[in-house]
């Protein structure tokens, strides 16, 4: 349910509604916007009812919400969220943020020199893995806290904000510590148990589409993290499984609508995990921003056959900065623009 505030109703009126609330033992969220204020309201709808709220001043009425996620729905809040990474860097809005780095941190030079290469070609934020979730258990499955100080390092270097992947809970403490923003991966997007803990704390989550995942389901996951507490949600598109063997998983670009008709929370798209292949990581890097998405996650390695992980995704350095200079072209045809970088 949520309580739309009259246009003219005063902070005390606003207050006292809540107050109200508070006392049968509700929880409120308030989103105040340009003209009126709304409150939504997480609870037993029956206990509600006997309250009698629309007849308190300010309030203009008392609405049902028919879809099953709240918070992050538009009943809640009627403006789209911007979130902010770091002063001067925020996902969401008429700005596009490119999310740039290997999938894996492997060493020192590594890191720094892939780092320093998207800095200059127009990334806003880097990635890197230093918790591999790998399929085999042979696999390379990360440096861990190593790659945790090497991705500070690297931030050190570049000024370049750190995106890194949280795969457990008891990890938590420690990569919050060094992140900027926590990710949440494909195969924990239903592990409501991290989403929950992801909810107390103060930091932005990308929360990637698990490959089997509906939309719905998908934004059910980021209630778990609202719901808990942290409102720093921004949504990943990563591909979804199908019948279709060509491609890593297939992109699933009509989800960016989608989503920003459902819900009023930023979407980022990624076109190395959704194809699985470098050369189509580009045109469908174009295809995303033509669909309305905030920012993009891509991969990036200088030395791509010589890769840990994902190397046949990754794109070379030149690649990027080619890439980049086709988003620019194509974001100030779209009225928005690409933030960052030297170009």
């Amino acid at each position: 349910m949520i309580v739309v505030m009259s246009h003219n109703a005063k902070k005390e009126h606003i207050e006292k509604v809540m107050n109200r609330l508070k006392k049968e033992g509700f929880d409120l969220h308030l989103s105040q916007g340009v003209s009126r204020a709304i409150i939504g309201i997480i609870g037993d709808k029956a206990r509600l009812a006997g309250l009698a709220i629309e007849a308190m001043p300010g309030v203009e009425k008392v609405v049902p919400i028919l879809q099953p996620f709240k918070l992050a729905g538009w009943d809640f809040k009627p403006e789209e969220t911007v979130v902010e990474i770091v002063p001067g860097v925020e996902i969401g809005g008429k700005q596009v943020h490119v999310i740039a780095g290997p999938c894996a941190v492997e060493n020192e030079e590594q890191i720094i020199s892939v780092a320093k290469e998207v800095k200059a070609a127009g990334a806003t934020l880097l990635r890197g893995g230093a918790f591999k979730p790998r399929s085999s258990p042979y696999s390379f499955q990360g440096l861990e806290e190593t790659g945790l100080k090497l991705l500070a390092q690297a931030r050190r270097e570049t000024g370049l904000p750190v995106v890194t992947e949280i795969m457990d809970v008891r990890n938590l403490p420690l990569v919050a510590e060094y992140a900027d923003v926590l990710q949440v991966g494909a195969r924990n997007m239903q592990n409501f148990f991290l989403l929950k803990e992801l909810g107390q704390v103060d930091k932005p989550v990308i929360l990637k589409r698990g490959p089997s995942a509906t939309i719905e389901e998908w934004i059910l996951a980021a209630e778990y993290i609202m719901s808990a507490g942290n409102h720093k949600v921004i949504l990943c598109e990563r591909g979804i499984r199908t019948f279709e063997t060509y491609t890593r998983n297939t992109l699933d670009l009509s989800a960016v609508p989608a989503v920003k008709h459902l819900t009023h929370l930023p979407i980022i798209v990624d076109p190395s995990h959704g194809t699985g292949k470098w050369r189509m990581v580009q045109p469908m890097s174009r295809a995303a921003l033509a669909a309305g998405a905030d920012g993009l996650m891509v991969e990036v390695h200088c030395s791509p056959e010589e890769a840990l992980s994902d190397g046949q995704q990754s794109l070379t350095p030149e690649n990027f900065r080619e890439m980049m200079r086709e988003l620019n072209s194509l974001a100030q045809a779209l009225g928005r623009e690409v933030t960052g970088g030297t170009l």
